[in-house]
């Protein structure tokens, strides 16, 4: 489990440093308005949302390629015994309308 949470926090963790050096190169964090009011009071309020928001958005996708990577066997596992299974369960020990 805790390399699966490395694996998806450390990679979005490198690019959302690099985007966020790239987009502001190219923008002015005090020129970035809403409805003609500065978005941020400083740079360094800037600088640290632009992070932590690429950074989620990296790690909704790293999450989302583990996720989609999983196999058939763990997706479809069941963690009970089959003697322990509720009734109707095509897995279930003894069921007769059960495959």
């Amino acid at each position: 489990m805790l390399q699966r949470l490395i694996t998806i926090l450390w990679p979005p963790f490198l690019i959302a440093g690099v985007a966020d050096a790239l987009f502001f190169t190219l923008f002015d964090p005090l020129q970035l308005l809403y409805q003609q009011e500065p978005v941020f009071g400083s740079r360094l309020a800037a600088y640290t949302v632009g992070f932590f928001l690429f950074w989620l958005l990296g790690i909704g996708s790293s999450a989302l390629t583990c996720y989609f990577q999983r196999g058939a066997d763990e997706i479809n596992h069941c963690p009970l015994p089959p003697s322990q299974r509720p009734p109707g369960c095509p897995k279930r020990e003894g069921c007769a309308d059960c495959q």
